[in-house]
């Protein structure tokens, strides 16, 4: 009923500051990708805070809602801060997804994005909490300029950013007579990668493993050599009626 497949690379930088984690049980499931950020392995630390955390938090609640998520995120926020120094003001993107009884929950701070994906057709992303996703909704630049605006890198909300970190939550009803698929990643792996590009994948894998093995080729044709870390989780749930060319 669940498939899932999840990689993590360094790309051209000196650290890998991306962390992700999944867990995989009988009737629930969840993912998590995280975008470190502060350089000299600080943005590891919050990454891995991040990813760790809420998969140890998933794997002994009782079950998943708004208020469990918001408590969960507060008290990752408070963490990160808790580890933060004057030399090191670490700070981490973070978006997870959880599955169980039919029911998708997912979260998001930052600009690392969930794709929701119906018979391989692209139905849904989040949205970034960006500057650039700013320029966006004021009509600046299109959605597409996203990937080369200025200010992509100018991230408005992230564990450790403040206080007062609230998430973006959303839920629905999973079917399982349709196949669905959820993509997560770090903005180091959807800017290579083109929505048009991971339907066409998605549509030739058989796997999870597949589909991002399709994606991350077409990523390493594109880099130069300097690429930011870029890490992803392929999440394939339900029947499989796509006819595959």
């Amino acid at each position: 009923m669940v498939k899932i497949a999840a990689f993590s690379a360094q790309g051209g930088r000196d650290y890998n500051e991306d962390s992700i984690s999944v867990l995989e049980e009988a009737d629930r499931q969840c993912a998590v990708v995280a975008d470190g950020l502060g350089g000299h392995g600080g943005g590891e630390i919050a990454s891995s805070i991040a990813a760790v955390q809420i998969k140890n938090a998933f794997s002994s609640a009782t079950s998943v809602n708004e208020e469990w998520i918001l408590e969960l995120y507060r008290q990752i926020n408070k963490e990160v801060l808790g580890q933060q120094s004057i030399q090191c003001q670490m700070k981490t993107t973070c978006v997870s997804l959880f599955l169980e009884q039919d029911i998708a929950w997912w979260a998001h701070v930052g600009d690392s994005r969930l794709y929701y994906f119906e018979n391989g057709e692209l139905k849904m992303q989040t949205m970034d909490h960006s500057v650039s996703q700013m320029a966006v909704l004021s009509g600046e630049i299109t959605a597409e300029q996203i990937r080369f605006h200025e200010d992509r890198n100018r991230v408005l909300r992230a564990f450790g950013a403040g206080e007062d970190v609230r998430p973006d939550i959303d839920r629905m009803k999973l079917n399982p007579d349709i196949f669905q698929s959820f993509l997560l990643c770090t903005d180091g792996f959807w800017e290579y990668v083109l929505e048009t590009e991971m339907q066409i994948d998605l549509l030739k894998a058989e796997q999870p493993s597949e589909w991002l093995k399709y994606m991350e080729e077409r990523l390493n044709r594109r880099v130069d050599g300097k690429n930011d870390n870029y890490s992803a989780v392929a999440v394939f749930y339900g029947n499989d009626p796509v006819e595959r060319s």
